[in-house]
């Protein structure tokens, strides 16, 4: 844990990593505490109704090491990857310390996959096993008609819904299971997880991830909540658990650190059971992508109407942009602490309201263990307030091992030592991050180069606009103008009028060169599973 201080530049000169060379995520944020104490609290499962349902560490034990017994017992073993394809709920959990103790490889994918998107990650992964439910089953089957030989790899399918379609049941299969299992010996090194990018461009990428990862996400929790954990924190996040986000942001670092997850699956996101369950369920520590906030914003009062008792808000994905900043302050009670990282390198750029490290626009500076800079092509950092790629120095304990199957995708990722992220930003002189956009965002238009983020954010601040996303649409004359595309709020009617009346809004508080010159009214907006927008499918409809 890091030291309480009051500054970030003690805390980051007293900082060492501690990697020791034997490291298993599963016995660390599982049979540790089930040791010390079986029956503290580790999952807090509510269903639609909202009833709660608690979970302990024993439990989590108990399950995980029948599920690893009955692993090995289908010849599933260290180094395989096992799928899973199932919402927020203690069994996900469960799954996971098994397969770590295990030594084999999760694989996590998100549940609003369609099938193609899931054929392309079992088929890459070369995955051994998939744990599902019966959705999950039911596009195993339309795979498996369509698309056959992207499940031959698969020797095992279980269902937590049952036998049928192929697949064994999860809890029948457990239950004949023995409770005793001697987790394997994993370096720190050793893989661990499987986590696909969110592809906004190109076929998605596996990251390979070792058991230190975990560690290295440490530091980048603790900060952004506020010196994580504190007594009485209990986290929750809408994020699915199949995302970096959602696992290595909330669920397997609350367990590590011994504070209760709250599980929850939303079918659809929706903004009053969000602020219901937080009111009711205690959370005091959430991590809320951009996206989910700015949807929170629709519920009017929130501490007006439900009794939040929120000590920290992380967010992080995408840009958050000033005017949520603000609106979370008023609206939540609470300084939202933006973070920055990726799949390959999560959680290295971040806020901490805490050491007053906060800044309405900027995802926040370094956090300690890692070196963090915006550099250009050759690798050099360039001067304070200069556009450059935002880069990670490596060796880091959070930086991925490789592309699975990708060695030459593996070494484009770097220039040197710096691990490049795709993503364009500055450093001022502070050490605060500011993000700019993606590499193919950035916007160039009569020699300016624009990033889609500060127009995003004065867009939504239009009293009309729920959503919106800008783009550069190609020009004879200005090499590229900004195109924005909105979703509008209910009771707007979209038009000519309204397209002027927006384009008059962002004129007058950013500049003439920065201003929409076209706005198209969409009904929804193109998103990846983890809620960053596919500017790429905007491109093509500009």
């Amino acid at each position: 844990m890091l030291p309480q201080s009051r500054s970030l530049e003690e805390i980051v000169r007293a900082f060492r990593w501690q990697v020791p060379a034997q490291f298993n995520i599963g016995v660390e944020v599982c049979d540790r505490w089930a040791a010390r104490d079986p029956g503290r609290l580790a999952v807090v499962a509510v269903d639609a109704a909202g009833r709660a349902h608690d979970v302990s560490y024993g439990w989590l034990r108990e399950t995980s090491n029948r599920l690893a017994n009955a692993l090995a017992a289908h010849g599933i073993g260290a180094g395989d990857r096992i799928a899973i394809l199932l919402p927020q709920m203690p069994e996900v959990a469960a799954i996971h310390v098994a397969i770590y103790k295990l030594g084999a490889v999760a694989l996590p994918l998100a549940t609003l996959f369609g099938t193609d998107a899931l054929a392309y990650r079992l088929k890459n992964s070369g995955a051994n096993a998939l744990i599902a439910d019966a959705q999950g089953l039911a596009k195993l089957a339309d795979i498996r008609r369509d698309e056959p030989d992207a499940l031959a790899g698969l020797s095992l399918v279980m269902s937590v819904d049952g036998p049928g379609d192929g697949a064994l049941g999860f809890g029948e299969t457990l239950a004949r299971a023995s409770t005793d299992f001697t987790p394997v010996d994993t370096a720190a090194a050793d893989p661990a997880m499987m986590i696909y990018t969110s592809g906004t461009t190109g076929q998605p990428k596996g990251a390979l991830h070792a058991h230190r990862v975990l560690i290295g996400h440490m530091p980048g929790i603790e900060l952004p909540h506020d010196f994580f954990p504190q007594p009485g924190d209990r986290f929750w996040t809408p994020a699915d658990w199949a995302w970096a986000g959602g696992l290595l942001d909330c669920l397997l670092p609350s367990l590590y650190c011994g504070v209760p997850v709250v599980a929850r699956r939303f079918d659809k996101f929706d903004p009053e059971e969000a602020f219901a369950l937080m009111a009711r369920e205690g959370v005091r520590n959430a991590f809320i992508p951009p996206t989910a906030l700015r949807m929170l914003r629709a519920a009017p009062s929130p501490r007006g109407r439900h009794a939040l008792d929120l000590r920290s808000v992380g967010s992080g994905g995408e840009a958050l942009g000033a005017e949520t900043f603000e609106w979370g302050k008023s609206a939540l009670g609470v300084s939202i602490n933006e973070f920055y990282g990726q799949t390959e390198c999560n959680l290295v750029v971040g806020s901490c309201a805490a050491l007053g490290v906060v800044r309405a626009g900027s995802m926040g500076k370094a956090i300690p263990g890692h070196t963090v800079a915006a550099i250009d092509a050759e690798g050099r950092p360039v001067k304070p307030g200069e556009i450059g790629q935002i880069a990670v120095k490596r060796p880091d304990p959070v930086m991925f091992l490789e592309y699975w199957g990708r060695p030459e995708a593996t070494r484009d990722k770097f220039i040197g030592d710096w691990m490049t992220t795709g993503d364009q930003g500055t450093v001022d002189d502070e050490g605060y991050f500011t993000f700019v956009g993606r590499d193919d965002d950035v916007i160039t238009s009569s020699g300016y180069r624009i990033g889609p983020g500060e127009i995003e954010d004065c867009l939504i601040k239009h009293p009309a606009v729920a959503l919106a996303a800008a783009i550069g649409k190609p020009d004879p004359v200005r090499t590229e103008i900004v195109k924005a595309f909105v979703v509008l709020k209910p009771g707007h009617v979209p038009g000519d009028a309204l397209a002027g009346e927006i384009q008059s809004f962002v004129r007058t508080r950013l500049s003439a060169h920065e201003y929409p010159r076209e706005v198209a009214f969409i009904d929804e907006m193109p998103m990846t599973t983890t809620g960053k927008v596919i500017r790429r499918l905007l491109r093509t409809r500009a």
